[in-house]
């Protein structure tokens, strides 16, 4: 499975920027959950939000509930983290990564493949 990160960039205090996680290659019926995680420097990796690529499920991260909205195209084999309201400390970099399955907030010990970090900045 290889995921390809996209849509990283500079946003404004309060604007919007979209991330999409492309999923692809063999072994991805197999991973049914797609996270995406953020890590600040000499900070550890933190969960951001999840999606279940089946049932759609989704769970979210307490510091993003209310302004991210992940979302998928299994048509594609995309999911796509909608970041409205952005805040200065939403800066840093972002990955998605697939696992097994989509339950709580994603921790990091349950997805295997990761994809490439995009960069988020917000600042005025």
């Amino acid at each position: 499975v290889q995921l390809q990160a996209s849509g990283g960039g500079l946003a404004q205090p309060g604007g919007s920027l979209r991330l999409s996680c492309a999923a692809s290659g063999p072994g991805l019926d197999f991973k049914f959950g797609i996270g995406w995680f953020r890590q600040a420097p000499g900070k550890e990796r933190e969960g951001v939000s999840c999606i279940h690529r089946t049932d759609g499920s989704t769970a979210y991260a307490d510091s993003v509930k209310g302004r991210f909205v992940i979302s998928r195209d299994n048509s594609k084999n995309t999911v796509t983290l909608q970041m409205n309201n952005l805040k200065p400390e939403d800066t840093t970099v972002y990955y998605c990564a697939a696992g097994i399955y989509c339950i709580g907030v994603p921790d990091i010990k349950e997805y295997d493949i990761w994809g490439k970090g995009t960069l988020v900045t917000v600042s005025s």
